[in-house]
């Protein structure tokens, strides 16, 4: 599908005006969207607007491009990411751009270019074809911000663990959010690299006027990349809170269970002692000598139990604990 729309030197702005027509002499500027465009709309990339073969080929690969910036003699080439908020997948939003006009072309509706082609049927008089350039970027890197916050909220609830989730829930979920901040910096990177070549380029003249607004944008993808920065050294301090926890109930877990063990030991050995079939043993003919052993058993049950007590190896109420301390810091 192709979107034409014009600003006529008397400031009126027309829609839907046929190609043959966005040339004429008392057109100011024009405006051509293609979207979802088929092989036929395709064609006029190079046939009627007579775009560079390399631009062309950009705006048509089916691998993801970098974000990029191309100077040309009559306009420049500016390859832009969007994001689907959803599989935090980018796909491309390309534009042809010099001071008469824009062309933008995008595989799939951009609900960003929509809202400003909105827009220009509105204030077209008062926009320009780099204003349009800068209104897309804008709304483009806008939508980054909500991704992000997002990620920090599933950080937070990660950290908290409010829903009281098993551990091995928790790091699934830790690495699937570190996974989808992947995903974010690969995009977020690179569109702040060209950012800061436009803001800085000396061979954007036209751009003078909206230099100061591509500059917020910049700061902007800084503000984006040093979050997501921050949140990955934080993901990293919580996964290692979690292996440290795990490994020490898994020491707790091995300290019981050698307690246990060592325990048993001393009464499996005087049950085995008795266990032996000979016939003259002299505790054998006493009337409570089994009472008397399973007393001596007992103590001696109590007594190492206590004393790993004492030492440390069996702890008891841990959590609660750690709960009644973490509340009285709060306090």
């Amino acid at each position: 599908m192709i979107r034409t729309s014009i600003v006529m030197e008397s400031g009126e702005v027309k829609h839907n005006v046929p190609l043959s027509k966005i040339k004429e002499k008392d057109v100011k500027w024009y405006w051509v969207d293609f979207s979802e465009p088929s092989s036929k709309d395709i064609r006029l990339l190079k046939l009627y607007f007579r775009f560079h073969p390399l631009a062309v080929e950009d705006c048509l690969d089916d691998f993801s491009q970098r974000p990029k910036l191309d100077f040309y003699d009559q306009y420049i080439f500016v390859l832009l990411h969007g994001i689907n908020p959803i599989k935090l997948d980018a796909h491309e939003v390309n534009m042809f751009v010099n001071g008469s006009f824009i062309v933008t072309f995008h595989k799939q509706p951009v609900k960003e270019v929509d809202k400003l082609w909105e827009k220009m049927g509105q204030e077209g008089e008062q926009l320009s074809p780099f204003k349009v350039m800068h209104g897309i970027v804008d709304r483009l890197v806008d939508e980054y911000f909500p991704l992000i916050y997002k990620i920090e909220d599933r950080l937070n609830t990660t950290e908290d663990n409010t829903n009281e989730e098993a551990d091995s829930d928790l790091m699934d979920e830790l690495f699937d959010i570190r996974h989808d901040m992947s995903k974010l910096r690969r995009t977020l990177v690179p569109m702040r690299d060209l950012l800061y070549r436009i803001s800085n380029s000396g061979r954007l003249n036209a751009l003078k006027e909206e230099q100061l607004y591509f500059n917020d944008v910049y700061d902007h993808l800084i503000k984006l990349v040093e979050m997501l920065e921050s949140y990955r050294e934080f993901s990293s301090d919580i996964r290692d809170n979690y292996l440290s926890i795990n490994s020490d109930k898994m020491n707790n877990i091995m300290m019981t269970l050698t307690v246990i063990t060592t325990i048993f030991m001393p009464l499996t050995f005087i049950a085995g002692l008795y266990g032996m079939n000979f016939v003259y043993m002299p505790e054998l003919d006493e009337r409570s000598g089994y009472f008397i052993v399973l007393g001596i058993m007992g103590l001696i049950a109590l007594i190492m139990f206590g004393f790993f007590m004492k030492i440390g190896w069996l702890r008891f109420g841990t959590k609660k604990r750690r709960k009644k301390r973490r509340l009285l810091r709060l306090k």
